[in-house]
């Protein structure tokens, strides 16, 4: 029988430690580079060791600021990342590596592109979209709302039209788009802060007027440059920090 590779032989030492209370809830965990000189090996095993431990909820990665033994608290400022090539969705799996459940309610229907869906879209206003409206929540609480627009000409004989349906559903745009044999690559995001409508308060359980953050997001197929998804997206400005690149791996 072959020998498990070395990233598995780490983390279940690592989850020895912290099962058996060694480590401690909110203990910080050895760097990736550290992990790679105690063990002999480069920090891309460690750091697949703690991609193990955090898909199994033991670990939560913070950015700029290591891996931690997960606690039980909510973390009061959220980061938001991109995640590129993940097949869950992107929010579910920043929430968890920060330690908290991300859950959402959604309703999809179809609807007739107004003129600015129209033209992020690049389709005919009153061609068919599937439009799906989101509320994300962190452990129950309302955190980020969505509202994202689909052309039916690209997705509509497929699989994937219900965004929230069938054997693709909760998965993330890119994961999705990637089963009609598109790659959308990152997205093209204009971000702005301004004062959250009437609306927004109430469904995000804030004070009328407090700050967001919107983000207006459009997916685009890298071979052909058309648009596939556009989506406008209202984050609590108390709640969110978005950062944008990524640190050297062995950082």
């Amino acid at each position: 029988m072959a020998d498990p590779a070395p990233y598995l032989v780490i983390a279940e030492q690592l989850r020895g430690r912290i099962v058996g209370g060694e480590l401690q809830p909110g203990d910080r965990l050895p760097s990736v580079a550290e992990l790679g000189r105690e063990y002999g090996v480069s920090p891309s095993v460690g750091a697949r060791a703690y991609s193990v431990l955090v898909q199994d909820g033991l670990v939560v990665s913070r950015h700029g600021a290591g891996h931690y033994v997960r606690g039980t608290e909510t973390p009061e400022v959220l980061v938001r990342q991109h995640r590129r090539r993940s097949e869950d969705s992107p929010f579910a799996q920043g929430a968890a590596e920060q330690g908290a459940a991300g859950t959402w309610r959604h309703e999809s229907t179809t609807a007739s592109a107004d003129a600015s869906t129209a033209g992020r879209l690049n389709v005919v206003e009153g061609d068919p979209v599937m439009r799906t409206e989101y509320v994300y929540l962190l452990d129950e609480v309302p955190v980020q709302l969505a509202t994202s627009w689909e052309p039916i000409a690209i997705t509509g004989q497929s699989m994937i039209v219900l965004p929230e349906a069938g054997p693709y559903a909760g998965v993330g745009v890119a994961a999705r788009m990637r089963v009609i044999g598109v790659d959308v690559g990152d997205p093209v995001e204009k971000v702005r802060a301004r004062a959250a409508t009437r609306t927004e308060a109430q469904a995000l359980g804030i004070n009328p007027a407090a700050p967001v953050l919107f983000i207006e997001r459009t997916y685009y197929d890298q071979t052909t440059g058309r648009p596939v998804e556009t989506a406008d997206i209202v984050m609590r400005g108390d709640r969110w920090v978005a950062v944008y690149g990524q640190q050297p791996l062995g950082a």
